[in-house]
Order: C-alpha cells, then structure tokens, then sequence
C-alpha cells in the first residue's frame, strides 16, 4: 500500500455560521485545504443522527444521515430558505463550540420550512431515493412515531402493538403519521444528495475517506425497533443482555454501555445478513472504514440487563472470523480498518492477524518508561494505521503538559529533543516517519490545541461532541508545514 497521511475532523467540527459543521462551502474549502497541505485522507466519525447525549456512537440508525449536517447555505440558495429566517435564528455563543441544546430547538424547525416549499418540487426524487434505500421505510416510520410518544425510546412505547411491531398497528401508524414520515424522508435525501457531491469532490482530488462503523449500534435505534430477530432480546423486545467492559485498573465497576447485543446465531444462519446491508451502506459514504472495538468480534463482555455496573458480566465467543470473512469477501474493495486499542489477549491478536486488516498505534500510549509498548514506532509493522490520539484522547498538546515526568523525558529521550523542542510537533514527525501504511492526526494536533479542543472525554456524561475549528484556524502557515513534513518523510 502507499504510503498515505491524513486528517481525523469530524463534520460537526467544521467551521459554519449555523451552529454546527455542514456538508457545505467549509467542507469543500477543507478538502482543498488537505490536498494543499499533501494529504490523502480525511478520517470522519460515525455519521448518523445522533440521541440523547450527543454522541456519534449512539445513533438513531445505523444507516440514516445526520440531518443537522445539512448545509442551509445550498437550502437557501434553492430558494427553500430565505436568509432573514436564517438570521434570525440563536444559533449558539460560541463558534468554536456546538449548542446541542439550541440545535435540538431550532434545527428542525428550520429543516420542516424546508420541506413545506420543497416536497412537491421533490417528490418523484425522493420516491425513487426510498426506493434505493430498503431501510428508510422503517427508520422514518421510527422517526415520526418517536415524535409522537415523546421522543422516548421505543422500548418505552406506551403502544405495545406498535413498540412490537404487529402488523395492523403499523399500517395505522403509517397512514396517520404520513406527513411526518414524508418529512424524515426528505431529510435523507437531502443529506444523501449533499453528501454524494461532497464525496466526488473530495474523492476528485485524491482524498479518500475514511468512516467508523461502531460495533454496535444504539437499543434506542431503528435498526433493533425494525429487526429486533437479530438482537438478544426476550419476547417483550427487552435486552437479556447488554454491551460493556469489564472492570480494570481504569474503572473498577468496568464500563456498562447498555448497547443490545448481537445474535451471533441468528445472523450465522442468515449469512450475516445484517451485517452485509450494514456495511453496503457504509460503502456508499466512505472510502474505508474503521471497524470500532474490533476485539469484540472474537469475544464480547454481557452484562445482565438492569444491571447498574459492568461488574457481573461475563465473556461470550464473537463470530470471530466467520464475520470478517464474509465482510472481506463481500466488499473487496473497501478497506477496513481494525480498532484494536486496549487489553489484547493472544486470541484476539490471532484473529487480527488471520484477518490480515492493519490495526491501530496510538503514539500517545507509547512513552510509558515502566514496560515495553508495542505503540513505540520502532515496533511496527507496515501493515497498521499510527495516530498521534483518537476522538477519546486527550490533545497532544493537553497529553504533553500534564504527563508524569518520567514519561515525558522518556518521550524526548526516545524522539531525540531537547526541553527546548515543542514534543508534540516531534510527536507528529514520529508518526509521519514511522513504516506504518498509514499515519492520522485529529486536527486538533495539528492546530495545537491544549485540552478545550478535546473531542470526548470517555466515562463523562456531558460536555463532549462539542469541538469547532475555527474560519481562519487551517491557515496557510500550517498548509505549508503540513505539506514540508509529508514530502519529507514519504507520505504523498
């Protein structure tokens, strides 16, 4: 493979006026900006609707597009938007940060001006966008009855008939919600018609990108609500059991995530099925994609539904190769990369070694002087993807001012640099000179930024999601130095 660098910026940390990063103007100037600057990547995070909580990890769908990365600019310039309307609207103080809050109030609002003045113009288009998409039938049937019970989670459907899916009640639902179905319809084909412009674009100048696939998808979700056959759940639609991780050094009672969890069985006697249409429609997005938690394909950590810890789960078998095998197969042409952070136990690097996909190296995990660490670039293989940090790390320059000591004079002793250097810029130069096939920096490194800009802060309830770039911040200066280090070290 060629040597190849890029970029980890998620959409919604696009520069924009209204409130959050679009698939618009800025997305298209930061394109050029990375082709300029000498990369050939540009690394997104999930790109579904996202729930409560904000993350791009708890989606709606698994399918479904972000409605709130619509750019309004090309609405308005179609003519169904008129800029006073969007003027008037608070999108939020802060440019640099997402207003969830007033995002949530007034996104939608504007979006449903936008279907009222289009849907007729639209509506052939739209038919025959469902009619691409064998999901949206379900996810916007799914959408308009949330906003009828609430926005509670299907699970908490005071209409058992329709929560279970009976086929009566469903062909109610559908004549009585029509409208609202239309409307989450439209929306899809709005963001799908934006996103396949934005695409060609960005693939036209030599940049692949790159999408993240979490391994599971969200109870609170379109996917389990219209498929329940594929998830453990008992004959009410309740999980038996839900996803986590086990306690270790980091948090005692281990992470509880509460995603449902998968029937291996079920999905083995389908030919993983599911999963098939699942990555289809990611390979109609993206170019690559990042396979999250890969380690729980070999074995997976259940948790007794209601539990309030993760303390009293137990390990279970994943499908291991049976799954990538038929992924690999199917999508020959899609690279994959493998997430395999963390405690890796002899299996799981066997299966990532039969898979025969690059892994990941996170450089700031490297420099602890305590133990070897298969994260020091001097380990590599060419075959894995090097990162100074991922969404969960903290800022290189954050990492840098509040490392122990040791590890950071372990850190310059390693890289070379005197106290005098700025270590994070050795950091970057470490990874962009390493064997790795691949090498990623958040943008935020780039940049410079201390602990602000961080993306997620794994563990934590609120405050996370919320970075913005700043208009001017990809500047010409740093176009220039992106683009002297990636020549130097091989990467064009």
């Amino acid at each position: 493979m060629k040597r190849s660098s890029g970029v980890l910026l998620h959409i919604s940390s696009l520069p924009s006026p209204y409130g959050i990063g679009t698939l618009g103007r800025e997305a298209y100037r930061f394109a050029d900006r990375l082709r300029a600057a000498g990369q050939s990547c540009w690394q997104v995070l999930p790109l579904g609707p996202t729930s409560y909580g904000d993350s791009p990890y708890q989606s709606f769908s698994t399918f479904a597009g972000n409605p709130y990365f619509i750019d309004l600019e090309e609405l308005a310039e179609e003519g169904l938007l008129r800029r006073g309307e969007l003027e008037a609207v608070d999108w939020g103080e802060d440019p640099r940060q997402v207003d969830y809050g007033k995002l949530y109030e007034n996104r939608f609002r504007i979006l449903r001006r936008c279907y009222e003045r289009g849907w007729e113009r639209s509506r052939e288009a739209v038919e025959a966008f469902a009619r691409e998409k064998p999901w949206l039938e379900d996810y916007a049937l799914f959408m308009a009855l949330k906003g009828r019970f609430g926005m509670k989670s299907w699970t908490e459907w005071e209409d058992e008939d329709v929560r279970l899916r009976r086929r009566d009640a469903l062909e109610r639902c559908r004549q009585a919600l029509g409208e609202e179905i239309r409307f989450y319809a439209f929306l899809q084909y709005l963001f799908f018609r934006q996103w396949k412009r934005l695409k060609d674009y960005v693939n036209g100048l030599g940049i692949r990108i790159i999408g993240d696939l979490p391994i599971y998808v969200a109870l609170d979700s379109a996917d389990v609500w219209a498929e329940p056959e594929f998830f453990q759940l008992d004959q009410r639609n309740r999980p038996t059991e839900v996803a986590g991780v086990p306690p270790d050094y980091f948090a005692a009672d281990g992470q509880l995530w509460g995603n449902p969890l998968y029937d291996y069985d079920r999905m083995r006697a389908d030919g993983f099925g599911w999963w098939i249409r699942r990555v289809e429609g990611a390979a109609q997005l993206c170019d690559a994609v990042r396979i999250d938690h890969f380690r729980g394909l070999e074995s997976y950590w259940a948790v007794p539904y209601g539990d309030k810890t993760a303390r009293r789960g137990r390990w279970r078998k994943g499908p291991g190769m049976d799954l990538v095998r038929v992924l690999t197969g199917w999508f020959p042409d899609l690279a994959f990369i493998a997430e395999d952070l963390g405690f890796l136990t002899p299996e799981v690097r066997q299966l990532l070694k039969e898979s025969g996909l690059p892994g990941m190296k996170v450089l700031q995990f490297a420099f602890d002087p305590r133990e070897p660490s298969d994260y020091l670039p001097h380990t590599y293989d060419h075959n894995c993807v090097c990162y100074t940090g991922t969404h969960d790390n903290e800022t290189l320059l954050q990492w840098e001012r509040g490392a122990d000591r040791a590890s950071a004079a372990f850190a310059r002793e390693y890289l070379g640099v005197g106290h005098a250097a700025r270590l994070n810029r050795a950091i970057l130069k470490a990874g962009l000179r390493s064997v790795a096939d691949t090498f990623i920096a958040p943008m935020q490194d780039w940049l410079e930024l201390d602990g602000r800009a961080r993306m997620n802060t794994p563990g934590t309830a609120g405050g996370n999601w919320r970075w913005r770039m700043g208009a001017g911040d990809f500047d010409e200066a740093l176009v220039r130095r992106m683009a002297d280090w990636t020549r130097m070290y091989g990467r064009e």
